[in-house]
């Protein structure tokens, strides 16, 4: 018998009341994770703290590509010229990227290359990457364009106003002969430029910053370093616990393992970050 009249149970009521049971906490289950679903999940790192003055620092150290000066947009520019006549297909932006990926792996070479050395393999490789072939006059403009680099149109101001209160200094992946048009260029003088070629080093590396705070006459944590590299400036920041401040000029996502570091948008927001009224 399958089935009963009204007021009886069917013989196998145990079993569907069993069904039904399961069928009715699943169902109540799911209503419940629906709710939960609704609540922001928590974030899986730490969020930026507040930018911590104290203690005072002594000197602002500055990357300068990117950070200080057009160093993309004279870069796009550059190397959208040399491509033009080969591929009107092909973004700038791609043969940028790729060079990038070849300057990481070039500066962490040993021994030491000069960085104008490193752009101008770099850049040859990055075009070969995408099936073009770069005649050396447009190779040799590409390698020399950092010193025509001009500085972005809040640098100078900001840099201006920190320099009442602070010392400034540059930290760069360059060579001396290659920097110091740029710097001239800036309009502001620092009070010391550190580049790759004085380190026999490279940024991120420990060496460099080592030698830069030696030459100085600093501690680390007498320091904030302003700077637009996430890998060259805020990885070595969390290896070597100084403060910085990230200016994300190109509004990209920061990395949350190298936190903290305070987000900027240019050099007027480090600077107001570092002259509290």
């Amino acid at each position: 018998m399958t089935g009963g009249s009204d007021g009886e149970r069917p013989s196998d009521w145990p079993a569907k009341k069993r069904s039904f049971d399961s069928v009715e906490a699943a169902a109540n289950r799911a209503v419940k994770n629906l709710s939960l679903e609704r609540v922001p999940p928590e974030p899986s790192y730490a969020p930026e703290p507040p930018f911590n003055i104290n203690p005072t620092p002594k000197i602002i150290t500055f990357d300068c590509y990117g950070t200080l000066v057009q160093w993309y947009e004279v870069l796009l520019r550059e190397v959208g010229r040399a491509a033009s006549g080969d591929r009107k297909d092909l973004d700038a932006r791609q043969i940028l990227e790729a060079f990038s990926k070849e300057a990481r792996r070039a500066t962490a070479e040993k021994p030491h290359r000069l960085y104008q050395d490193i752009l101008r393999s770099g850049f040859r490789a990055a075009f070969r990457m995408h099936g073009l072939q770069l005649h050396d006059d447009d190779l040799e403009r590409i390698a020399n364009s950092p010193k025509t680099m001009g500085p972005h149109p809040d640098v100078p101001d900001a840099l201006g106003r920190l320099r009442e209160r602070y010392k400034l200094a540059i930290f760069t992946n360059s060579d001396d002969d290659l920097i110091a048009p740029t710097v001239e260029g800036i309009g502001v003088p620092f009070d010391y430029v550190i580049t790759a070629e004085q380190a026999q080093a490279y940024k991120p590396s420990r060496k460099f910053f080592e030698h830069a705070y030696r030459n100085i006459g600093v501690n680390a944590d007498e320091t904030v370093h302003v700077a637009m590299g996430m890998y060259w400036d805020m990885k070595a920041r969390h290896e070597l616990g100084f403060r910085a401040i990230w200016v994300n000029r190109r509004n990209e996502k920061g990395n949350p393992d190298w936190l903290p570091y305070s987000e900027v948008a240019d050099v007027h927001g480090a600077a107001d970050l570092l002259l509290p009224s």
